[in-house]
């Protein structure tokens, strides 16, 4: 789907199916240097489901038009706007990695519009490696390669893709590098700018379920149990032998568990 937000076009992926007149409706954000195709294993699936499901690309990524925001505040800003323009009065939020941030933020200051969270790959806080940063500004090839090797658990690294012929750490390369110029950079640096997330996370009051995966390196349980404290009716699921990556390593998991959570949490 397309549609205009604050006079630019924005972009969403609906699992090859027009938005239906009913049903609960899903929005997928997607991380940092990424865009709506990561969640290509869940649209679908969801979309056939009785759900209507939009994998957003945020500004300046995948589809949307504009400059990646440099806040996650604005984004957050943006999403409520773009459900505002798709007519789109209750929603469920799915976020993984800095979608998280994104999510908590919308749950936050619009506690009507969000009727529940799933928080995939979430923490107190995002730092990033300075080596890192500094790929993602000047070698965008070296910078995918390293957050495919640390986004992915040790069995993604050896095959073990759930999808027959392809690789995983290979696909999360491609996508990252093929971001637009900045885009990385200016995702990292909101991350690591936003130290809102416990103290947001205690404003949240719709039904909140974080997925942890054990072997996810770049949020690890630990950091992700802070925001787990601070919600006032969380459940976590824990995905042994999962990395980051969580919804490409596992999307049979993630697909059903969405789609449980947000039955459960429809009216």
């Amino acid at each position: 789907m397309k549609i205009e937000v604050e006079g630019k076009v924005a972009h969403g992926a609906t699992g090859g199916r027009a938005i239906a007149a009913d049903g609960p409706v899903v929005i997928l954000i997607h991380g940092a240097g990424m865009d709506s195709t990561v969640w290509s294993l869940q649209t679908r699936y969801l979309a056939y489901r009785g759900f209507r499901v939009v994998a957003v690309d945020l500004p300046g990524h995948g589809g949307s038009a504009g400059n990646a925001l440099t806040s996650i505040g604005d984004q957050a800003e943006w999403l409520v706007k773009f459900c505002a323009a798709a007519g789109f009065n209750s929603v469920h939020l799915v976020g993984h990695s800095m979608g998280t941030f994104i999510a908590l933020e919308v749950a936050a200051r619009q506690p009507d519009l969000v009727a529940s969270l799933v928080l995939m790959g979430t923490a107190d806080a995002m730092g990033v490696h300075p080596e890192l940063l500094d790929h993602a500004t000047n070698d965008l090839p070296a910078a995918a390669a390293l957050m495919a090797a640390w986004g992915h658990s040790k069995g993604a690294h050896v095959g073990q893709n759930p999808t027959p012929g392809l690789w995983m750490t290979s696909g999360a390369r491609a996508l990252v590098e093929r971001s637009k110029p900045g885009v990385l950079r200016t995702d990292f640096e909101a991350c690591m700018a936003y130290k809102d997330s416990v103290e947001t996370a205690a404003k949240v009051s719709c039904p909140t379920t974080v997925l942890v995966g054990h072997a996810d390196k770049m949020t690890p349980r630990k950091a992700a149990m802070k925001v787990v404290e601070a919600l006032s009716s969380p459940e976590v699921i824990d995905l042994p032998e999962v990395g980051h990556q969580m919804m490409t390593e596992e999307p049979r998991i993630i697909r059903q568990a969405i789609a449980d959570i947000v039955r459960a949490n429809s009216g």
